[in-house]
Parts: structure tokens; C-alpha cells; sequence
């Protein structure tokens, strides 16, 4: 393909991309048996919606900087982990004991019929959608990796979601490329 072309395709990829609104949805929360949704979090400027899993490497990797990120952004931006996996090692049971290794403050989602992987189009842990919240409007503001470095936290230059959360809080509506996520495909 030429430049010239990939460019255009490129700038309407982003222009579709900052408008794409996203349906709700609810799934029960391992933690405590309660059906969460999107729109359950009207006070939050923006939604963090991370697909992961109990036994992807990648997904481990990332723990304790999705700790971190939940902590800079508690009460501006609600973190939801889902778990569409369907293998017998990613049930909810599994699910529950997993969260609670991990100790992190925000919902952990089983999605067991798929339903947020297809709305949002997830294929791999860890993925990431940022969701806008804006008027009772959900729209996708992005998408992709988490950040530049998935096994090694220290070499990490490039901070995708922290980033892209930055914008949000700062009112930023303009298109936001999508990164490639590393990780584990979801089957």
C-alpha cells in the first residue's frame, strides 16, 4: 500500500474511533455476587475496562501496575477487570480465589458468555477500553496495550493507558491511536 494511503486510512480508523459509542452491559462480580454495569458509575469521568485472566503470564505481569494506576485514579476513573476465558481454570470459583491473591479494590467480571469481549471486540489479556462517561454517554475513547513493555515494568517508556487516561481527565476529545495488546488470545 502507498503512504498516501495509509494515512487516510489511518485518519479515518481515528475519526471512527473517537466516535464509537459503547452498549452497557452487566456481569456478576466474583467479589460479591453483585451484577455490575457500566452505567453504575455516574460520578467517574471514565471507565477502565481491563480483559484479563487467571493464568495468562502476560496478565501477571501487569498486577502491580494496574495496582498502581487504580490507586492514582481512585474516584476519577472505575477500574473493571473481566475474564471472558472459558477453560475450567478460569471459572468463577477460580476467578474469586485468583482475586484474591491479587488484592486489587475494583470489581473482577466473569463474562462467561462472552457478552462485554463481543460489545467491545476484546481478543487478547490484557487488553484495555477506556470509556468516556459522559452525560449518561459511554464512548470509546481507547483501546489497545496498557503500555510499551509487558514483561518488564522498569523498561516501560511508553504509558498508553496512563496517557490516554490523562487526556480524558483533561477533557480531551480528540482520536487516540490504538496500541497492539501483547498478550494471551481469548479462545
Amino acid at each position: 500500500m502507498k503512504p498516501a494511503f495509509l494515512f487516510v486510512w489511518w485518519l479515518a480508523t481515528l475519526a471512527a474511533h473517537a466516535q464509537t459509542t459503547v452498549t452497557n452491559f452487566r456481569l456478576p462480580n466474583v467479589a460479591d455476587g453483585k451484577t455490575v454495569s457500566l452505567d453504575g458509575y455516574p460520578e467517574c469521568v471514565a471507565l477502565a475496562v481491563v480483559f484479563t485472566g487467571n493464568e495468562c503470564a502476560f496478565d501477571q505481569y501487569y498486577t502491580d501496575r494496574l495496582r498502581e494506576l487504580i490507586t492514582t485514579y481512585q474516584g476519577k476513573i472505575q477500574f473493571l477487570l473481566v475474564n471472558s476465558y472459558l477453560e475450567a481454570t478460569e471459572l468463577p470459583d477460580r476467578m474469586l480465589a485468583r482475586y484474591r491473591q491479587w488484592n486489587l479494590p475494583v470489581p473482577y467480571l466473569a463474562d462467561k458468555e462472552q457478552v462485554a469481549m463481543d460489545c467491545l471486540g476484546a481478543r487478547k489479556t490484557p487488553e484495555v477500553f477506556l470509556i468516556r462517561n459522559d452525560a449518561k454517554k459511554l464512548t470509546l475513547a481507547y483501546r489497545g496495550a496498557i503500555d510499551d513493555s509487558p514483561q518488564m515494568a522498569k523498561a516501560v517508556r511508553e504509558a498508553y493507558l496512563k496517557d490516554a487516561i490523562e487526556k480524558v481527565l483533561k477533557g480531551d476529545t480528540r482520536p487516540m491511536a490504538t496500541q497492539r495488546p501483547m498478550g494471551c488470545t481469548i479462545r
